[in-house]
Protein backbone atom coordinates (compact mmCIF):
# COMPACT_ATOMS: atom_id res chain seq x y z
CA UNK A 1 0.00 0.00 0.00
CA UNK A 2 1.57 3.28 -1.06
CA UNK A 3 0.86 6.71 0.29
CA UNK A 4 0.14 9.55 -2.05
CA UNK A 5 2.20 12.57 -1.17
CA UNK A 6 2.13 16.10 -2.46
CA UNK A 7 5.37 17.99 -2.72
CA UNK A 8 5.57 21.03 -0.48
CA UNK A 9 6.18 24.37 -2.19
CA UNK A 10 9.76 25.53 -2.22
CA UNK A 11 10.81 27.94 0.51
CA UNK A 12 9.98 31.50 -0.43
CA UNK A 13 7.66 30.49 -3.25
CA UNK A 14 4.39 32.38 -3.30
CA UNK A 15 1.43 30.15 -3.99
CA UNK A 16 -1.67 31.80 -5.42
CA UNK A 17 -4.92 30.24 -4.34
CA UNK A 18 -8.52 30.99 -5.22
CA UNK A 19 -8.88 32.65 -1.84
CA UNK A 20 -6.05 35.08 -2.53
CA UNK A 21 -7.33 35.79 -6.01
CA UNK A 22 -10.83 36.44 -4.68
CA UNK A 23 -9.50 38.72 -1.94
CA UNK A 24 -7.52 40.75 -4.44
CA UNK A 25 -10.27 40.98 -7.08
CA UNK A 26 -11.32 44.64 -7.39
CA UNK A 27 -14.71 43.65 -8.81
CA UNK A 28 -15.53 41.99 -5.48
CA UNK A 29 -14.66 45.04 -3.39
CA UNK A 30 -17.20 45.70 -0.62
CA UNK A 31 -19.69 48.49 -1.00
CA UNK A 32 -18.50 51.54 0.91
CA UNK A 33 -21.60 53.73 0.47
CA UNK A 34 -22.83 53.37 4.06
CA UNK A 35 -20.74 55.36 6.54
CA UNK A 36 -22.64 53.70 9.44
CA UNK A 37 -21.44 50.21 8.47
CA UNK A 38 -17.79 50.79 9.37
CA UNK A 39 -15.85 47.61 9.82
CA UNK A 40 -12.15 47.35 10.60
CA UNK A 41 -9.91 45.85 7.96
CA UNK A 42 -10.06 42.07 7.90
CA UNK A 43 -6.89 40.21 8.87
CA UNK A 44 -5.10 38.20 6.20
CA UNK A 45 -6.48 34.68 5.69
CA UNK A 46 -3.58 32.71 7.14
CA UNK A 47 -3.04 29.71 9.38
CA UNK A 48 -2.54 31.77 12.53
CA UNK A 49 -5.91 33.46 12.07
CA UNK A 50 -7.60 30.09 11.50
CA UNK A 51 -6.18 28.78 14.79
CA UNK A 52 -7.14 32.01 16.57
CA UNK A 53 -10.71 31.83 15.22
CA UNK A 54 -11.24 28.24 16.32
CA UNK A 55 -9.69 28.96 19.71
CA UNK A 56 -11.93 31.97 20.23
CA UNK A 57 -15.02 29.93 19.33
CA UNK A 58 -14.03 27.22 21.80
CA UNK A 59 -13.46 29.77 24.58
CA UNK A 60 -16.83 31.40 23.91
CA UNK A 61 -18.62 28.05 23.93
CA UNK A 62 -16.96 27.04 27.19
CA UNK A 63 -18.15 30.28 28.78
CA UNK A 64 -14.61 31.56 29.29
CA UNK A 65 -15.16 34.87 27.52
CA UNK A 66 -17.90 37.35 28.40
CA UNK A 67 -20.11 38.01 25.39
CA UNK A 68 -23.59 39.48 25.59
CA UNK A 69 -25.92 38.06 28.19
CA UNK A 70 -24.72 35.23 30.42
CA UNK A 71 -25.43 31.84 28.85
CA UNK A 72 -24.77 28.32 29.98
CA UNK A 73 -21.61 26.88 28.45
CA UNK A 74 -22.10 24.57 25.47
CA UNK A 75 -19.54 21.88 26.25
CA UNK A 76 -20.41 19.77 23.19
CA UNK A 77 -19.74 22.66 20.82
CA UNK A 78 -16.64 23.67 22.78
CA UNK A 79 -15.32 20.11 22.58
CA UNK A 80 -16.04 20.07 18.83
CA UNK A 81 -13.94 23.21 18.31
CA UNK A 82 -11.09 21.73 20.36
CA UNK A 83 -11.36 18.52 18.31
CA UNK A 84 -11.13 20.58 15.10
CA UNK A 85 -7.90 22.13 16.34
CA UNK A 86 -6.58 18.69 17.33
CA UNK A 87 -7.43 17.37 13.85
CA UNK A 88 -5.51 20.29 12.31
CA UNK A 89 -2.62 19.49 14.65
CA UNK A 90 -2.53 15.89 13.45
CA UNK A 91 -3.04 16.61 9.73
CA UNK A 92 -0.44 19.40 9.56
CA UNK A 93 2.28 17.66 11.60
CA UNK A 94 5.65 18.39 9.98
CA UNK A 95 4.23 20.97 7.55
CA UNK A 96 4.11 24.08 9.74
CA UNK A 97 6.63 26.71 10.69
CA UNK A 98 7.91 26.58 14.25
CA UNK A 99 5.71 29.53 15.22
CA UNK A 100 2.59 28.00 13.66
CA UNK A 101 3.23 24.63 15.31
CA UNK A 102 3.85 26.25 18.69
CA UNK A 103 0.66 28.33 18.43
CA UNK A 104 -1.43 25.29 17.48
CA UNK A 105 0.12 23.02 20.13
CA UNK A 106 -0.30 25.63 22.87
CA UNK A 107 -3.90 26.31 21.85
CA UNK A 108 -4.90 22.64 21.92
CA UNK A 109 -3.16 21.98 25.24
CA UNK A 110 -4.52 25.06 26.96
CA UNK A 111 -8.08 24.55 25.66
CA UNK A 112 -8.12 20.93 26.82
CA UNK A 113 -7.01 22.03 30.27
CA UNK A 114 -9.53 24.87 30.39
CA UNK A 115 -12.30 22.52 29.16
CA UNK A 116 -11.68 20.26 32.17
CA UNK A 117 -11.62 23.25 34.53
CA UNK A 118 -14.85 24.70 33.12
CA UNK A 119 -16.54 21.30 33.22
CA UNK A 120 -15.55 20.76 36.87
CA UNK A 121 -16.70 24.26 37.86
CA UNK A 122 -20.11 23.84 36.19
CA UNK A 123 -21.70 21.32 38.62
CA UNK A 124 -20.58 23.41 41.60
CA UNK A 125 -22.43 26.43 40.21
CA UNK A 126 -25.56 24.38 39.46
CA UNK A 127 -25.67 22.79 42.93
CA UNK A 128 -24.93 26.11 44.64
CA UNK A 129 -28.10 27.72 43.21
CA UNK A 130 -30.63 25.35 44.87
CA UNK A 131 -28.86 25.81 48.22
CA UNK A 132 -29.27 29.58 47.91
CA UNK A 133 -32.99 29.16 47.09
CA UNK A 134 -33.46 26.86 50.13
CA UNK A 135 -31.79 29.40 52.38
CA UNK A 136 -33.93 32.23 51.01
CA UNK A 137 -37.19 30.33 51.48
CA UNK A 138 -36.35 29.40 55.11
Amino acid sequence: MSKCSIAAPQAGAVRRSKLNVMSEDDRLAPDTDDADDFRPELPPPNFDFLVYSLRLQAELNLGLLPFGEKRKPDFDLGRHNIDLLAMLQEKTKGNLSIEEQRSLDNSVTELRFRFVQAREAQPKEVTAEPEKQDQQSA
